[in-house]
Parts: structure tokens; sequence; C-alpha cells
């Protein structure tokens, strides 16, 4: 699966998640749907750096500056400065391309 594929898995009417998604795609794959509180909870519920990684993304996205830093320390990675459709973009695809491994 590739990020655009996950993208519009989202889209899809009905949408049905696609299985085996770990909770930090899960928490990507809500957010692409514009569910914000269940992405937040998917990747709240991931205890690894991925989630913590994606827990980021969405404090950045929602605007908390301070707490998307905290969690991108977590992950271990730099805050991001990338548009928030590209860095929800290179999240997945690091993501599902480790999956594939």
């Amino acid at each position: 699966m590739t990020a655009d594929e996950l993208r519009r898995s989202a889209a899809a009417p009905g949408g049905t998640q696609p299985p085996g998604l770990s909770g930090a795609l899960l928490a990507l794959w809500h957010d692409a749907r514009g569910d914000w509180h269940k992405a937040h909870e998917a990747a709240q519920a991931d205890t690894s750096a991925a989630g913590s990684w994606v827990h980021a993304y969405l404090h950045r996205k929602e605007g908390d500056a301070g707490n998307a830093a905290y969690w991108y320390g977590r992950s271990g990675r730099p805050v991001s400065r990338l548009p928030l459709d590209r860095e929800w973009e290179a999240v997945a695809s690091e993501l599902l391309a480790a999956r594939g491994r």
C-alpha cells in the first residue's frame, strides 16, 4: 500500500479502514478522513516511536506547537517545517514502507 492508496481508502464512501494498520497508520487514516479526535486517540494508544511521530504531527496540525515539539522529541524526530499535507505524505510513506519490510 502507498500513501496515496491509504488516503484514497480514507476518502472512499463507507470508510472501511484497510486491515492490519498499526496504531500510527490508523491515526493517519482517521486524519485523512477529517476526524482529528479519532486520529488522536489512535496515535495516543500507539506508544511506539511511530505513534509519537504521528501524535506530534496531529498536535502541530492542531496548532499546539509546544505539545507537538514534546511528541517530536519522544519520536526521535526533529520538529517538522513541511506543509502539513507534505508531512502527512512523508510520515505515511515511511511507515508504510517499514511495514512492507
